[in-house]
């Protein structure tokens, strides 16, 4: 059996997975774990980052073994990663000195506050193409040296590493510290038009540059992992979203995706130039491939797929994920019941961190279904948000969305969307894109595939969504939710 397979590590909030691709794009084998959430404090999120790795590598382990592969077959590993999350760990033991702050937590909102008074917004806007917001890395690890003990000396002496999830996994196979454009440019501390750590902004946050990762392109040979017995080399790093948008095969401006994970999160291409928002969107790197960086515009909400989880562990209105389409399936619409998923803020367009959930329009005859389906069409209408504010940016329409994710299996929630956006939605065959970009960006890197246009043809349809709803159905269902909105962050 020749080295034509690909290991994907795709390291999620919620779960870890791998994914074992060969070189048609299909998927030999797929296995995933979930581990603990940590909620010290409500906003706060944590998780531990030994579980982080413990759960990827048995997963990596049971898929090679489910596709009937030896580790000797693996011709290279690439991985994809939640971004912003933020690790730090000591440079001679390899221990980590806190967990790790995930990027739903929000115990850097004063903070972000501070640094807003202070004049440090148009800076950062500037600079990084992020929005000041405790959404990313740059405050979480100024908090980690302001209240771990003796993080910071130790950090001033050279002996602290930091890194999003991304580096903290290729640490752990290879003993490398170093992470990739898509992943730094996430931070609040690396500048995108230099493609360099931002002196200006780590003088700000009070962050020593020693304890950077260095930064290197999307798909690279960072380096050789002998954790499985063979060496294999690691070939690709990327942060989820970007990684998804490079498996839908969205290689050329204009086109774009939608994620529907743990968040929810659109992806433009704009191509070699960094294109500044007016419309609360972000300016991000979206890979570094072939001697070039390209860009992307990026809407991010913050509680997408997780609000099904929510009405599983938390209210118990179904046992699992999967019921939550034949639930919401049991009632014609939601009844006028919206439900805004504020639960750790509200974010593009809004950027509101203080926001809180809330459930609208409940009257005596609003049961069971009509709250699942009201949350399940929370995360369509938030991704539509976002889609109108890009299609400003663009001064166009959007004439198809590609999506994946775990919660785009879900047919009632992508028939709503395509509905709410009144444009079709395409779901291909892989909706594990994220993981497939990862795949398609180490198998480059490792000469599997000799250019990206191979990978065009590996992108299938599976099925498309076509809108069903007149534009006064979808102007009242919009107008309602707009309503719920207005309530949430009055």
């Amino acid at each position: 059996m020749g080295k034509d397979f690909v290991l994907a590590m795709d390291q999620g909030t919620t779960s870890s997975r791998s994914i074992v691709f060969d070189a048609t794009g299909g998927i030999r084998a797929s296995v995933s774990q979930e581990y603990d959430q940590l909620y010290p404090q409500p906003g706060w999120v944590e998780h531990n980052p030994e579980a982080i790795w413990e759960s990827q590598i048995a997963t990596a382990r049971a898929a090679i073994l489910q596709a009937g592969l030896s580790p000797h077959d693996i011709a290279a590993i690439g991985i994809t990663n939640q971004r912003e999350t933020t690790v730090v760990w000591d440079k001679t033991s390899g221990r980590p000195v806190f967990n790790a702050i995930v990027w739903q937590c929000r115990r850097t909102s004063g903070l972000c506050a501070q640094l807003k008074q202070e004049g440090l917004e148009s800076e950062v806007r500037q600079r990084t193409g992020l929005v000041l917001d405790a959404y990313f890395s740059g405050t979480k690890l100024r908090w980690i040296l302001d209240h771990v003990d003796g993080a910071r000396a130790l950090a001033e002496e050279g002996g602290l590493c930091f890194g999003t999830v991304d580096s903290w996994l290729l640490y752990k196979l290879c003993g490398i510290h170093a992470t990739d454009y898509s992943n730094a440019s996430r931070t609040l501390l690396f500048n995108i038009h230099h493609l360099d750590w931002d002196d200006t902004l780590l003088g700000a946050l009070k962050i020593p540059r020693a304890m950077l990762p260095e930064v290197k392109p999307s798909s690279f040979i960072y380096g050789i992992t002998k954790v499985f017995g063979p060496e294999i080399p690691v070939a690709a790093l990327c942060g989820d979203q970007q990684s998804a948008l490079f498996g839908q095969a969205a290689f050329a401006p204009g086109e774009c995706k939608n994620t529907y994970g743990t968040g929810c999160f659109l992806l433009m291409n704009t191509g070699e130039r960094p294109v500044a928002s007016h419309h609360g969107l972000l300016t991000t790197i979206a890979w570094g491939l072939d001697g070039k960086v390209e860009y992307a515009l990026e809407g991010s909400v913050f509680i997408g797929g997780a609000v099904v989880q929510w009405l599983r562990d938390e209210m118990h209105l179904i046992d699992s994920a999967a019921q939550s389409e034949t639930v919401a399936a049991e009632v014609e619409d939601n009844g006028g019941v919206y439900v805004v998923p504020a639960f750790v803020g509200l974010g593009a367009p809004h950027w509101n961190m203080s926001a809180r959930g809330t459930i609208t329009g409940l009257t005596r005859g609003s049961g069971r279904a009509h709250v699942v389906r009201a949350a399940l069409e929370s995360i369509s209408f938030q991704s539509a948000d976002v889609i109108r504010c890009m299609e400003a940016e663009l001064k166009s329409r959007i004439p198809v969305l590609k999506v994946d994710g775990g919660a785009a299996r879900n047919n009632l929630l992508m028939q709503h969307q395509a509905d709410v956006l009144g444009a079709p939605v395409l779901r291909g065959q892989t909706t594990e894109t994220t993981a497939l970009g990862a795949a398609f960006l180490a198998g480059l890197a490792a000469g599997i595939w000799k250019e990206k246009n191979e990978l065009r043809d590996i992108w299938r349809e599976e099925r498309r969504f076509v809108p069903q709803w007149n534009i006064n159905r979808r102007e009242a269902a919009v107008s309602g939710w707009r309503a719920a909105i207005n309530r949430t962050i009055a």
